[in-house]
């Protein structure tokens, strides 16, 4: 019996995919790219955006045509569209056989055997539910980094964002079981952990009464065979002195830090429910800095937000200016049904929002390259993830770079290199978001 598995949207549902992946290998099941020789289809949707959702519904209804021209006999709609539109999808899609929440991965191997015996299934726990998953993981990255899925959930109820009400309250995963998982990757070869959550920076309040993030880059430090630790999803006014000092003391901990900012307007930020305002924002990023000199930190924003003037975007473009972000990313905001900011008065025209991401993107392009520009004659080490066809040149990432959303280094040797591996290069140009290097000789690297 063989599966295809689509998983959509963020990393952290990337890692309910692994894990869903593992209870099927574990239960004998095989599994396949090609959906036309494809017994079961799970899809692993996404909502967090309009975008994502039409993606999302796109999918199931390109898969679900293999039920007429195809060998597939069950489609599985899991994840966060399932769960926030469990009624709409088994009504407008009725290919769908069953149905798995976001609370429910551990159920998956119990659905696909229920769905092929011919019932149709809605398998849901409570959002707040803490799923158990003795299964293990299947890697699907290749292999040489995997993201660490340290708490599931969220408390802050943004008033743009659906994840309260799809993933349930913010909980940790106890640190056991996260130490545990992380010597299982070591084990399967993984280099690089990526920490990732909805906010990665309360881990353990919730459990221990404390933040234990800092504990936790120390215990995982200590993991033989991990190279690199990434950290994602910091929320800047819960960053503290002790987890600085912590980044700077723990030498597999990059630095480089994913902080979610979403606008600069204090206003705005007020309306989006955020918990912090531009100076105090702008006083911890001067901390880092100060600490840690080379942190590369990557952020957020949101243009179009309702209420956003043309002052308010005067704001943000002065503030990203300012600060220089080694990456930035800008979404136009997504009206989603049931949050307090669909409701909200003064919504702002779909082009306009375009419009305004289209600014600050220019800008941070050419600060990005500014940046870019500034690192040229510096040796950095590189991870290595493939070689450029029919070229004497790799495919790599500096610290300054998480897979999959910022940038790439390439690399000019005629050595051969193997994925995984991490080398010392020499930076000899920039392009907007990327860089382009030369393996160091031994002397160079020495230096």
């Amino acid at each position: 019996m063989k599966i295809l598995f689509v998983s959509l949207g963020c990393d952290k549902n990337l890692v309910d995919s692994e894990e869903m992946l593992g209870l099927l290998s574990g239960a004998g099941y095989e599994f396949t790219d090609d959906e036309t020789k494809a017994q079961v289809i799970v899809v692993n949707t996404c909502c967090f955006i309009g975008d994502a959702k039409e993606e999302s519904i796109n999918t199931l209804l390109e898969m679900a045509k293999q039920k007429e021209t195809g060998c597939c006999q069950v489609l599985i709609a899991a994840g966060c569209l399932a769960q926030r539109y469990k009624d709409e999808v088994l009504k407008e899609i009725p290919e769908v056989d069953g149905i798995l929440g976001t609370a429910s991965c551990d159920r998956i191997v119990s659905l696909v055997e229920e769905t092929l015996r011919g019932k149709k299934e809605s398998v849901f726990e409570e959002p707040g539910h803490f799923r158990e998953n003795g299964g293990g993981r299947v890697v699907t990255t290749g292999g040489h980094y995997a993201y660490l899925k340290i708490a599931e959930g969220c408390d802050r109820h943004c008033t743009y964002c659906v994840i309260p009400g799809v993933r349930g309250p913010y909980r940790s995963v106890p640190m056991e079981k996260l130490l545990r998982e992380a010597k299982d990757l070591a084990g399967q070869g993984v280099r690089e952990l990526i920490l990732v959550a909805q906010e990665t920076t309360l881990y353990g309040m919730d459990l221990y009464g404390e933040k234990r993030l800092p504990l936790l880059l120390e215990e995982l430090s200590s993991i033989s065979g991990i190279h690199w630790i990434r950290l994602l999803y910091c929320y800047p006014e819960e960053i503290t002195d002790k987890l600085i000092e912590t980044i700077k003391k723990e030498k597999k901990v990059c630095h480089y830090m994913d902080i979610p900012i979403q606008h600069a307007s204090d206003r705005i930020l007020k309306r989006m429910g955020r918990r912090t305002n531009r100076r105090e924002i702008s006083a911890r990023i001067s901390k880092l800095r100060e600490e840690i000199p080379d942190m590369a930190i990557r952020t957020t924003m949101i243009t179009g937000f309702p209420g956003e003037t043309d002052e308010d975007l005067e704001e943000l473009l002065d503030f990203v200016d300012g600060m220089e972000f080694e990456r930035l990313g800008v979404f136009p905001y997504s009206q989603e049904e049931d949050t307090p900011a669909a409701a909200m008065e003064g919504q702002i025209p779909e082009e306009t929002k375009l419009a305004r991401r289209d600014a600050v993107m220019e800008l941070q392009q050419e600060i990005s390259l500014a940046n870019g520009e500034a690192m040229i004659g510096r040796i950095l080490e590189v991870f290595i993830e493939g070689k450029v066809a029919d070229e004497e040149a790799y495919v790599g990432r500096t610290y300054m770079d998480a897979p999959g959303v910022d940038g790439y280094i390439f690399v000019n040797t005629g050595q051969e290199l193997m994925s995984g591996m991490f080398v010392q290069v020499k930076v000899t140009g920039a392009l907007e978001y990327d860089l382009i290097g030369e393996l160091c000789d031994e002397d160079e690297s020495a230096q």
